[in-house]
């Protein structure tokens, strides 16, 4: 059906049709004037296109999350006048939803319902996550009442992230006391690898349980160590899902929907009658809201706003684009311009310059090699291929002089005690130490190329190949480094077979391999798993059939390493524990397993 077909079917004319705008925007935390400004620009747009109702991102005035910035006062006077701003500037009679800060007794994380100029309802957030990543509890006083907001007869409640999570949430009061048909709902919600499957089930369930079109906004983009990864969608009353914005991206998600529908499921459906009675026995109050008149339908003629359903992304390609995502926006977003990578011709520093020129391009992206006394012909070659496959700046810095002077100068303490560990680590902080000094002079970013089973162990130098500003693969294990590059050269060999296939090496020694220090990477990422990610015992681990001594060898590296793991880089998140806000134990404790 074309705008032109529904200008004299819509709601307005007496049909339940309403066209929704999900603003599926990547804001920058504490950026309140340029926040608003994409807001109002999303608001135009979407207005242009015949939107009745435009649903932006929870706290897309002030980005999420916030942190500390909300104990500044001038930061939440500033951000009330961010949203005030967008109040007076949103295109007349359109009805945007927009997440901000509410100030007044209290602080809530909430959501303002504004038309012609003015704020005309808000709806403060019930139910406060307050584990993994979020601390929401530490800024927010929970929200309790909760209101529908009715415009020509048909009427809408606002949910904010977690309130949809539970059954008895404001969703469920706003549409049997209510008789909300469309639930807006404002998110911020992080990526995890698998994560957006588990969201839309759970709100297709949802939108059956409440007999209600549920209309679900992400924020995308990457805010420190968190993605964001839109993937915003709609789900029917019958809980299938009508529209799905794409991933990664930023989107303007137009849809016309019909909440004719829910009128007559509901009217079929006799087990609402005794759940709204229930409720209002039980004190259950939902105050309605009116708004103006919807304007004119101001679309295109011949624009089809039929609702799109972009494809779900497979497993490897969706943390791929996480990866990229993350890396791009914390590289634009802090200011920089291009970043340096240390290419060693191993598979980790190989994935990490391959996503860094994906994200960034590869003129943005400079591989530096510092070959070493142990450095392997193979290693050097498909360094220097990498970076020549990519089409990259390429530099190589040898380490050989630097590391015999470091030896000569520490020959006196060192007299009498053969090489070793030391002298290992000297060399991972010779290199730390020139990406530093590149950086320092030219200005570049230096990722960090560790993965999850290295930190995890502590197989990492600090001030060596931990030095630098963002971890790429922080949070992604070995085995799924090495699928990660298969994956990227999908469609063409751009990181060598050779690089792939070789058994991973520090080159730190002769023949080292990382097998010498640890057990082999399927064995050891099962084990951290179920450590690190699911929290089982040493018991636990060893009654699945792993070997005892492996077992507590592994927990022991990952318990006394916590102090390196402090001291690293922020990488992106990908898992549902990652190392740093997710996964917090003190460095001084006496607990042991091992």
């Amino acid at each position: 059906m074309t705008a032109a077909q529904t200008m004299d079917s819509r709601l307005r004319n007496g049909s339940r049709q309403v066209r929704v705008a999900l603003a599926q925007m990547d804001p920058l935390v504490g950026d309140l004037e340029g926040n608003a400004g994409k807001i109002l620009d999303y608001a135009r747009k979407a207005a242009d296109a015949g939107a009745d109702i435009v649903v932006f991102p929870e706290l897309a005035i002030t980005g999420y999350p916030p942190e500390d910035l909300l104990l500044k006062g001038a930061f939440l006077r500033r951000a009330r006048e961010a949203v005030e701003t967008v109040a007076e500037g949103a295109p007349e009679g359109t009805i945007l939803v927009v997440g901000f800060v509410d100030c007044g007794d209290d602080i809530f994380n909430a959501a303002a319902v504004v038309q012609n100029g003015a704020i005309r309802g808000v709806h403060h957030k019930h139910h406060l996550p307050n584990y993994g990543v979020f601390d929401e509890e530490r800024y927010f006083q929970r929200g309790t009442g909760t209101s529908v907001f009715e415009v020509e007869g048909l009427r809408f409640g606002v949910c904010i992230c977690e309130d949809i999570w539970y059954p008895a949430g404001p969703a469920a009061a706003q549409t049997l006391i209510g008789e909300a048909e469309l639930v807006l709902v404002l998110n911020a919600s992080p990526y995890h690898r698998g994560k957006g499957r588990e969201r839309e089930r759970m709100v297709a369930t949802r939108a059956s349980d409440c007999a209600a079109v549920v209309c679900y906004v992400n924020a995308v983009g990457g805010q420190d160590e968190l993605v964001f990864d839109g993937s915003s969608f709609i789900a029917g009353p019958d809980a299938r899902i009508l529209a799905r914005a794409r991933a990664f991206e930023e989107q303007l998600l137009v849809c016309d929907v019909d909440a004719g529908e829910v009128a007559h499921l509901r009217a079929r459906d006799v087990r609402r009658r005794r759940e709204k009675l229930e409720m209002a026995d039980a004190g259950v109050r939902v105050d309605v809201v009116p708004l103006d008149a919807l304007p004119d339908c101001k679309a295109p003629a011949g624009a089809d706003f039929a609702c799109p359903v972009e494809p779900v992304l497979d497993d490897l390609e969706e943390v791929y684009r996480a990866l990229v995502t993350g890396t791009r926006d914390y590289v634009r977003k802090n200011g920089f311009q291009k970043v340096v990578v240390g290419l060693s011709g191993g598979i980790d520093s190989a994935l990490t310059f391959a996503i860094a020129c994906d994200a960034l391009g590869p003129d943005r992206v400079l591989g530096v090699t510092m070959p070493g006394p142990f450095s392997s012909r193979e290693t050097r070659s498909d360094a220097e291929r990498i970076a020549r496959n990519f089409g990259t700046e390429f530099l190589e810095l040898s380490i050989g002089e630097v590391f015999q002077s470091y030896q000569q100068a520490l020959a006196e303490p060192f007299k009498g005690m053969p090489p070793g560990l030391a002298e290992e680590n000297l060399q991972a902080r010779i290199r730390g130490n020139l990406l530093m000094a590149i950086s320092n002079k030219l200005g570049h970013l230096v990722l960090t190329t560790g993965n999850k089973s290295e930190m995890a162990c502590g197989y990492a130098t600090l001030y060596g190949d931990m030095a630098g500003g963002f971890a790429v693969l922080k949070d992604v294990p070995k085995t799924l480094v090495w699928q990660l590059a298969r994956h990227r050269n999908r469609d063409g060999e751009m990181i060598p077979v050779t690089t792939i296939e070789r058994a991973p090496s520090a080159e730190l020694r002769e023949n080292q391999k990382d097998t010498d220090s640890l057990p082999p990477y399927d064995v050891l990422d099962q084990i951290l798993q179920l450590y690190v990610e699911e929290d089982r015992s040493v018991a636990e681990i060893v009654d699945r059939g792993f070997d005892a001594e492996t077992v507590r060898r592994v927990v022991r590296m990952v318990d006394t390493s916590e102090y390196k793991r402090r001291q690293a880089p922020p990488g992106v998140k990908i898992s549902p524990k990652a190392f740093g806000r997710d996964r917090r134990l003190p460095i001084t404790n006496g607990f042991r397993e091992w």
